[in-house]
This record gives C-alpha cells, structure tokens and sequence, in this order.
C-alpha cells in the first residue's frame, strides 16, 4: 500500500470513481457551511488505496489546509490498539481471559456495585464474581465514564474528578487505583457499558508486559507496522501537523477553538490513556487496520494470529445478544440495533437490523472528535475517516460515511 494517495484505480477493485466522489461532495457541505473544520478519508480494498481524499482547514483561525500527513486525536480509536496489545499477551500465555484482573491489580479484590442512593451518599454491595479480564475487553466490568451523565455513578466519577482529561495529574496507575475505589455501575457480567475499562487493561499491559503502555505499544505496534506518526505525544518537531480541536454544543458556535483539551497532546502525557490517548494520521491507522483485516499480519510484522483476530471480532455478549437489548444508553450517534460488542470492537450482527448498509462480521470503532473506522472482512474494505470536533454525537457522520461507501462498491 502506497505510503500517501491512491496507489489503484479504484475500478480495479471494484468500486465506482463517480460514485466514491459521492463522499467527498457530501462531507465537503459540512466544512463549506461551517460544520466542520476539514476532514479526511481513506478507502482501501483489497490492499490497495482506492480513494484518499483532504478537505478544509486543520487549522482554521491559521487558514491552514489538511495535508495528507495531518496529525489528528484518535480519542477512543486508541481502544481497539490497546485491546491488540493485550491479546498479544495472551497469546504469549500471559494470562488467560477468565482471570480476575485483581491478580495484577489487587486494588479490585474486593469491588463494591451501587444499588441506591446519591452520588454523595451511594449505597453498595460487594461484587458477587470479581472482574475478569473479558470484562475489560467487552465493557462489561461495571466502570463507567464521567462524561456520560445518565447514571449516579457517572456523577460519582464526576466528583472524584473524573469528566473529561485528569486534572489531579495522576498517572494510570493512580488513575487505576481511583477508580478501584468507586462503586461499579453494576454486577460484573450483567450489562455492558461503556467504560474506562480499556484504559485499566492498559494499565494490566503494563504490569503483566513489565513496559510502560507507550514503550509497549511503540516496540510491539507501531514500529513493526510503521505507524510511524502514532502516539501519545506529538512532539515540537511535527506540531505544524497536527490539526486543532474544535467544539460545539447547545449555546455554543458551531466551531468552539477547545485548545484547552487540544494542546494536551502537545505535552508529556500525565498518564497513557489507553482508552484515548493516541494521535495518529489516515496513512497509520490504515496500516493498523490492514494488519486486522490481513488476519493479524502487515507489511512482514505479524502481531496476532488470524485464529486471535476472528475471535476478537466476533459478538461476546452473552446469547449473542447485541447492545440495544443488553448495552445501557450512551449519547451516539451510531445505533445499536444489530450491533454487537467483541474484544475491542463493534461487530455488526445484523446490518437490516442496524438500518445502514453494511456486512455481517464488519467491525469497527470511533472517537470522541468524530473519527471513525471499520474493516469489512467480507468485503476486504477498511475505510478511516478523520476530523477534529467534539463530542463525535454532533453529527451522524459514520452511518452517512457507510452509507456512501457501499453505494460505490459495484463488483
């Protein structure tokens, strides 16, 4: 695959140039009228770049465009990355996915789950089976997200200090022990939830693998695939690429400046959130999704088996349940009918279920700045979509994107 640009015709892997231009001339309405700052696509079949496309600004009180090396927050497209780093280590035997996580961190020996009260005056009961590390991996250990605000345990969070960022200035391992200390939304098992769960297996990597997360995922991730604008940190020396943050919401311009949470990953991380921490650009996570949809190899690196990666991407919520019927509402702007949850990922079930076009088996996950990504094993597809605004709820950018997509696949 081409490091930049379209390395095939896209004909040649059986999709329609007028119709891919489909994409690009309707997201381009949402920067002309104001909507978005920029963004940028990337559709691949077959191994091979089909459609890369750039639009607006970066920048956009700068008047700066997006280039094809733009550097953008990933925010929760960090999640299925830390979710290979952990199965690489059980792959190695590591640790099996039955084992309670208070194995490595004892801090969760002895979970407490709310049943009652307020945020300042919970009532709670012990854990009847201690979180697994499953649990982590599907969402469905009982943490929560602050940000969420539907539930008294989201308060709960809230008040621990615990929204958005880390304004104690904690790093994982005390963020870890932070949340060890508050009650669980629910019984381990019972429900799925979207959570810090993924930034606590990090915090498992790093014990089990004896590596910070940043050392693990540079080592064992992105040298092997050349993801080599990915991580935590983007440095001085690439600060011209990196894209702005921008914000909206009720009361709010539709294009709200948010350097306040934008310049953090300009800075030494206070900690490695593997829940959303990365920065990374079209051109790397198309490489991460290559090496999934490849069946765990890429570019001569091969991280996981393919036996390792079909049972990641394949439904683990119990009865095959999807997570309109067994999830809790989250804010989204992507529906849960039809969809599942694996280890790390989004599968859909049931695309007429989901009423948006796509395949049984696809997989995929976004970002809180409105990022996106999927990979189609039927289809050998995997498209990555890019912006910077916030929250991704905004919008219904990622159904729209499968939708035009699928429409240009003609073979």
């Amino acid at each position: 695959m081409a490091d930049f640009g379209i390395d095939v015709d896209p004909g040649e892997v059986g999709l329609d140039p007028q119709r891919l231009g489909r994409i690009d001339a309707h997201f381009q309405r949402y920067v002309d009228d104001g909507r978005l700052p920029g963004f940028q696509v990337m559709v691949s079949r077959h191994g091979r770049v089909a459609h890369f496309s750039s639009y607006g600004l970066a920048d956009v009180e700068a008047g700066r465009a997006v280039e094809a090396d733009t550097i953008f927050r990933i925010y929760s497209m960090s999640k299925p990355v830390t979710s290979v780093a952990a199965m690489m280590l059980y792959e190695q035997g590591a640790f099996e996915l039955t084992d309670p996580i208070s194995r490595w961190l004892p801090e969760f020996a002895s979970p407490r789950v709310y049943t009652g009260g307020s945020a300042t005056k919970p009532t709670t009961v012990p854990a009847t089976e201690p979180i697994r590390i499953w649990h982590l991996l599907t969402h469905t250990a009982g943490l929560t997200y602050g940000f969420h605000h539907t539930h008294v345990t989201d308060e709960i969070y809230r008040n621990a200090g615990f929204e958005f960022g880390n304004p104690k200035r904690y790093d994982l391992a005390q963020c870890v022990a932070a949340w060890a200390e508050l009650p669980l939304a629910f019984q381990p098992g019972s429900e799925w939830l979207y959570s810090v769960a993924t930034d606590v297996l990090g915090r498992l990597v790093e014990v089990v693998s004896g590596q910070s997360l940043d050392e693990f995922f540079r080592r064992n991730i992105f040298e092997p695939l050349g993801m080599t604008d990915t991580g935590f940190t983007v440095d001085a020396d690439r600060q011209h690429r990196l894209a702005a943050l921008y914000a909206t919401g009720p009361g709010l311009p539709p294009l709200l400046r948010y350097d306040k949470l934008g310049d953090v990953i300009s800075k030494q991380p206070q900690w490695f959130s593997g829940g959303g921490g990365l920065a990374s650009t079209t051109r790397d996570y198309t490489r991460f999704a290559w090496m999934l949809l490849r069946g765990g190899f890429y570019d001569g690196a091969r991280l996981l088996s393919p036996r390792t990666i079909r049972y990641m991407t394949r439904n683990h919520l119990p009865g095959n349940q999807d997570l309109q019927t067994f999830g809790r509402p989250i804010n989204a702007e992507t529906r849960t009918d039809g969809v599942g949850f694996g280890l790390g990922f989004a599968v859909v079930l049931d695309a007429a279920a989901n009423k948006v076009i796509a395949s049984e088996g696809e997989f995929n996950w976004g970002g809180l700045a409105s990022t996106g990504f999927w990979v189609d094993p039927r289809e050998d597809l995997a498209v990555v979509f890019v912006t910077q605004l916030m929250p991704s709820s905004t919008y219904t950018l990622r159904p729209q994107l499968r939708q035009l997509v699928y429409q240009s696949l003609i073979d």
